[in-house]
């Protein structure tokens, strides 16, 4: 199975440059202002270079991270209640984006489906737990740095919206991942939700730095309508491109400081 990210269906950025001005617009004046004056420094310093990808902090020189499609195939997920949107096809849609963004970046991304699929192996009975080890064993053989699992959610209550990030109780790396991912996504879209604790299988198939992500509710009208949109979704896996671009380096830089 070709686990690359597929061909995405809008324009995606277009050069370095944008990427790298997408980014800088999310920082806090404090931390651009940081960012500006050590650039100064070194440029009067005469010192060359050149600004990194987002990993090239491994042994391989740049970061492995898994995006997990949520659903696919005969089995759509959540299914819109309004324009009856399938959340698979939000899924892959946002991961492919997601995809693009961070191997641009210079990242090796493995995704757990690049298509309209699913991942059981059709012999079982048991499909939606032979899919969920296919996707477990996908995360485990990649030994990612980092898992983002994509979803959209529904609620009974058509009023509640919001994205929200989760992360497995108990895993100081899935929780510090899921704080950023929300501070992330309620700053680009908006919202005021905080990350919480699941005992989704994903999150807990691996002893990996994982967080699932909800991007929005289906079941609400105005959410749905906009993740119906291809630029609300591109807004969505920018937002998911910045956490893990954030992420990944606070944590190497940790690391760095304790050798």
């Amino acid at each position: 199975m070709d686990n690359s990210c597929g061909k995405l269906c809008i324009d995606c950025v277009k050069d370095e440059g944008e990427l790298l001005l997408r980014v800088f617009l999310t920082l806090s004046k404090k931390t651009f202002a940081c960012v500006l004056a050590a650039i100064v420094v070194a440029c009067a310093a005469g010192v060359s270079f050149a600004i990194s990808s987002a990993g090239a902090k491994n042994e391989n020189g740049k970061y492995t991270i898994v995006i997990d499609a949520g659903h696919g195939g005969s089995d759509g997920g959540m299914v819109g209640k309004t324009f009856g949107t399938r959340e698979s096809d939000i899924n892959l849609y946002v991961s492919r984006m997601l995809c693009h963004y961070l191997k641009k970046n210079g990242n090796n991304v493995i995704m757990t489906r690049n298509a309209d699929i699913t991942l059981s192996d059709g012999k079982t009975q048991n499909k939606k737990l032979s899919e969920m080890k296919k996707r477990a064993e996908i995360i485990n053989s990649a030994k990612p740095d980092l898992m983002v699992s994509v979803h959209q959610n529904s609620y009974p209550l058509s009023s509640v919206k919001g994205a929200q990030a989760f992360y497995s109780e108990g895993s100081e790396t899935g929780r510090a991942a899921a704080e950023i991912f929300q501070s992330s996504l309620n700053r680009a879209l908006g919202g005021k939700r905080k990350e919480k604790s699941a005992d989704y299988y994903v999150l807990q198939c691996s002893p990996y730095p994982s967080v699932l992500v909800e991007c929005g509710f289906l079941s609400n009208p105005e959410e749905e309508k906009l993740l119906r949109t291809p630029a609300y979704r591109e807004k969505v896996a920018y937002a998911l491109y910045v956490a893990c671009v954030t992420y990944l380096e606070k944590t190497y830089e940790k690391i760095a400081d304790n050798v």
